[in-house]
């Protein structure tokens, strides 16, 4: 059993992959204050033990990690939980398995395993939009190595960046309104972030193709890649576990 671990921006997400399928998926927040080690300690063994997870059957763990501060100490936990050492994402794993990566101390590990996870999939050129904390789009030419990013705040990052310089306003629900013709505050912002963000997403993907293929698939993933209904036509696979998959596959691959 494999456990692959993405630290981001917002949430620590593990995973269990059995050699069928994750049979274990756990979403922690991203924590970088003075008690970051005894919050992870705790919370990392206590999915354990309510998983009644066999550490015997774990043959390996790897580790992306984009929150510098707190890589080298999650490393050290999930070797002492797991009690196996910690593969870390980065430049030298890139070597190792001979994957050609553009500034690789630059690009984030999460688009690498992105990257790596959609060409086994596709085996072919194509893009893969992230839905987080950042709204990315990783391009991949035909050999399967990463020709570009294109990066935008998040949904939720330009949300709070609204309401933090903006008095009063309410909590705002991710759906996507009607119309964009807002008749309150909370219906005026929705209108104006996610339909905004409709648009984001169908002009980068067409201009990236314009520079590429026209035909290049794209592949969407991220934790609120499913809140955008709008443009689930756009995209041949939408996958929360994309990131993960890319991780085990670096390991597998070793």
């Amino acid at each position: 059993m494999i456990v692959a671990v993405d630290i981001g921006n917002s949430n620590v997400v593990l995973g269990c992959h059995d050699g069928e399928d994750w049979a274990h998926f756990w979403r922690l927040q991203t924590v970088t204050t003075q008690d970051a080690a005894v919050y992870y300690d705790i919370e990392i063994r206590n999915l354990i033990l309510e998983s009644r997870l066999d550490l015997s059957q774990i043959t390996g763990v790897i580790l992306s990690a984009v929150v510098p501060q707190i890589r080298e100490l999650m490393a050290e936990i999930l070797t002492a939980a797991f009690e196996q050492p910690v593969v870390v994402v980065g430049p030298e794993l890139y070597n190792t398995l001979n994957y050609k990566v553009p500034r690789p101390y630059e690009i984030g590990t999460d688009l690498v395993a992105n990257a790596y996870s959609a060409y086994r999939r596709q085996s072919r050129a194509c893009v893969v939009v992230d839905f987080g904390t950042a709204l990315t789009f990783t391009t991949l030419d035909d050999t399967g190595y990463v020709a570009g990013v294109a990066i935008a705040p998040g949904i939720k990052t330009a949300m709070k960046a609204l309401s933090s310089n903006t008095a009063q306003l309410p909590e705002i629900p991710l759906e996507l309104p009607d119309s964009v013709l807002g008749l309150h505050t909370t219906h005026a912002i929705q209108a104006g972030i996610l339909w905004g963000y409709v648009g984001i997403v169908k002009e980068l993907l067409e201009k990236i193709r314009s520079e590429v293929d026209h035909h290049i698939p794209a592949i969407a993933t991220g934790g609120l890649s499913f809140v955008m209904s709008e443009i689930e036509g756009l995209f041949v696979e939408i996958d929360p576990q994309l990131t993960l998959d890319g991780l085990r596959f670096m390991l597998e691959d070793l």
